[in-house]
C-alpha cells in the first residue's frame, strides 16, 4: 500500500506513469542497498570487469605472475566463469603446490562443473592442510554441491560450517533447507529460527553480509507451513 500511495504521488509530480515507476525502483533500489542488501550491485560488476581486462592486460606482458593469475581467478568465479578460472588455478598450483587457499578455490570450481568426486577431494586435500581455510565456506560448498545429490552427506558438511564460523546465518539457512528435503520439518524451523537469532546477536558492522539470509530464514518460516506440514 505504501509503494502505490509512494506511485501515486510520483506519478502526480511527473506526469508520467513509467517515469514515475522507473524512479519508485530507484528509490526501492537504493534503500535497499543501504538498508537489506538483496540485490546486486551495479557499480561492483563494471569495476570487476574492469580489472579482469587489466589483470589480463598484465599477463601478457608477465605470464609467469602467480598473484596476478591468482587474482584474476577470484574475479572468473565471481562471474562464474569456472572453467576458465580452474586453469588458471591449475597454474598457480604447479608453482605453489602447497597452498591451501588455491587447493580449495580448484575444489570450488570442480564442484561448479559438476566434477563432484574431484571437488569434493580437492577441497578436504585443502581442509587438511588448514582446517580454518576461508573461514570454513568449503563445507558451505560442499553441501551446497551434494543438496540435490546426497542429502546426507550435505547435511553433514554444513553442520561442519558453524563449528568454524558460528556467527554464520548463512550456514543455518541451508542447514533450514537441507533438513526440509529430508522430511525434517522440526529441525528445519529449528535451523531457519537460529539463523535469525544469530544475525540479531550480530555487531551492526556484521549484519548487512548477514542479512539477506536472515531475511529469507523468515521467509522460510512463514511460507514452509503453508505448502508441508511440520513433521518431527
Amino acid at each position: 500500500m505504501a509503494k502505490f500511495f509512494i506511485f501515486w504521488i510520483l506519478w502526480l509530480i511527473t506526469g508520467n506513469p513509467f517515469f514515475a515507476l522507473f524512479i519508485l525502483f530507484i528509490i526501492l533500489y537504493l534503500l535497499d542497498r543501504r538498508f537489506i542488501g538483496l540485490l546486486p550491485g551495479m557499480v561492483q560488476p563494471i569495476r570487476r570487469n574492469r580489472r579482469i581486462r587489466q589483470l589480463k592486460q598484465n599477463l601478457l606482458l608477465n605470464p609467469h605472475h602467480t598473484s596476478n593469475k591468482q587474482e584474476l581467478a577470484e574475479y572468473l568465479m565471481e562471474k562464474k566463469r569456472y572453467q576458465e578460472a580452474l586453469s588458471f588455478l591449475r597454474e598457480v598450483q604447479d608453482i605453489i603446490p602447497d597452498s591451501a587457499d588455491v587447493q580449495a578455490n580448484i575444489g570450488r570450481c570442480l564442484l561448479k562443473l559438476g566434477r563432484l568426486s574431484e571437488g569434493e577431494q580437492a577441497i578436504l586435500d585443502a581442509l587438511e592442510k588448514d582446517p580454518r581455510i576461508h573461514y570454513g565456506e568449503p563445507y558451505l560448498h560442499l553441501g551446497e554441491a551434494y543438496r540435490s545429490k546426497n542429502r546426507e552427506k550435505a547435511l553433514f558438511y554444513l553442520k561442519k560450517f558453524p563449528e568454524i564460523h558460528s556467527s554464520s546465518s548463512e550456514a543455518y539457512y541451508h542447514l533450514g533447507r537441507i533438513y526440509a528435503d529430508l522430511g525434517r520439518q522440526s529441525d528445519s524451523r529449528n535451523a531457519y529460527q537460529e539463523a535469525i537469532e544469530i544475525y540479531k546477536s550480530l555487531p551492526k558492522y556484521k549484519k548487512r553480509s548477514e542479512r539477506p539470509w536472515a531475511l529469507r530464514s523468515k521467509w522460510r518460516l512463514t511460507v514452509q507451513p503453508l505448502f508441508q506440514p511440520f513433521q518431527n
